[in-house]
């Protein structure tokens, strides 16, 4: 059993798919960090300096000035500027992996061989498949005409 879990984990698809797991999770921290620390503060202050991390509604009703506030004593929320900067998160990542299938489809596309011509006809009389240049089947030896 331990031979065939060996086996199975050293094949190629599951070492690839483990690398590819491996590299999405290290991307998706990129892109958060992008988004909390790079795009969003800018975004907030064209909006009129909004912290989008601080933008949440108090279901408690106690009105805290903060989301940490609220969250240290325990009230409920609806964290809606963290929802934000997850949905630009997601929307980030989804754009790069268009991006990057895309680009996957247009090499496949450049790598697959143009159709080539012909190299065979079908035998007038027997239907069999004979070169383009052959005078006489070799099937039926039927006599071709010059093409």
């Amino acid at each position: 059993m331990i031979k065939e879990f060996k086996e199975f984990a050293m094949r190629g698809n599951v070492m690839d798919m483990a690398i590819g797991i491996v590299l999405g999770a290290a991307f998706g921290k990129i892109v958060s960090s992008f988004v909390k620390d790079i795009l969003m503060p800018p975004l907030g202050y064209l909006m009129g300096n909004v912290d989008f991390t601080n933008l949440f509604i108090d279901l408690s009703g106690k009105g805290f000035a903060t989301l940490e506030e609220a969250q240290k004593a325990g009230a409920p929320t609806l964290n809606y500027g963290m929802f934000l900067n997850t949905v630009v998160d997601f929307v980030i990542i989804a754009f790069a992996i268009f991006l990057v299938v895309r680009q996957m489809n247009r090499l496949k596309k450049a790598e697959e061989p143009a159709p080539s011509e012909p190299t065979t006809k079908p035998c007038p009389y027997c239907l069999s498949e004979i070169p383009l240049e052959a005078t006489r089947c070799p099937h039926c030896t039927s006599q071709l005409e010059a093409a």
